[in-house]
């Protein structure tokens, strides 16, 4: 029987080399969740590491798939099947260029506006009907190719402001499970102070 269990992914690659950079920026927000909720990750058989507890006094299980970011959809698929969770139990935090550094934006479902992680996801669950956190790191600057913007580590400015932008992104991920979409949405989309 499926349960009200929540599932929170937070994408980027596997490696240290990977860690602080923008598209493991999924990753920093759910190590964060994972320290709220007093959780260790471990491996699970699903080709996840998984941390579980409560947040926001629902039942979570927290992510971290060990493919390569473009290759997510099989690992979160097999979590959701694991755990018979549908796919509007499904949170899959992320980093979104077309988001100002810093702030957030939370929805349901949508397009893959060309992130590769969300569109394997998309594929592998047959479906894009599920909530996205997307957590801004803003354009490239100049004529930077995309691809290899996310793949850096944030500026020094950034990281000074990282860890709020961070704990901003957290927050709103327990806003979403605690109050609902739009109540979060209404506290969370402002631009950061």
């Amino acid at each position: 029987m499926p349960d009200d269990r929540w599932i929170i992914v937070g994408l980027g690659n596997p490696g240290p080399e990977y860690g602080g950079t923008r598209h493991n920026a999924g990753q920093m927000v759910l190590a964060l969740l994972a320290e709220r909720i007093g959780a260790r990750f471990k491996a699970h058989r699903t080709r996840n590491d998984i941390a579980e507890g409560r947040l926001a006094g629902q039942p979570v299980t927290l992510a971290r798939p060990h493919s390569y970011m473009n290759l997510s959809g099989g690992p979160v698929s097999a979590l959701t099947g694991f755990y018979k969770a549908s796919a509007e139990r499904l949170v899959v935090i992320h980093d979104e260029l077309d988001v100002a550094f810093g702030a957030v934006r939370l929805k349901l479902g949508g397009g893959d506006n060309g992130h590769n992680g969300l569109r394997s996801i998309s594929q592998s669950l047959g479906t894009r009907d599920y909530y996205r956190a997307r957590f801004g790191i803003g354009r490239p600057p100049g004529r930077m190719d995309a691809a290899a913007f996310v793949l850096k580590d944030f500026s020094a400015p950034e990281r000074r402001e990282l860890p709020f932008a961070l704990d901003r992104c957290a927050d709103a991920v327990e806003a979403l499970l605690a109050k609902g979409l739009v109540a979060a949405q209404n506290d969370y989309h402002t631009d950061p102070a």
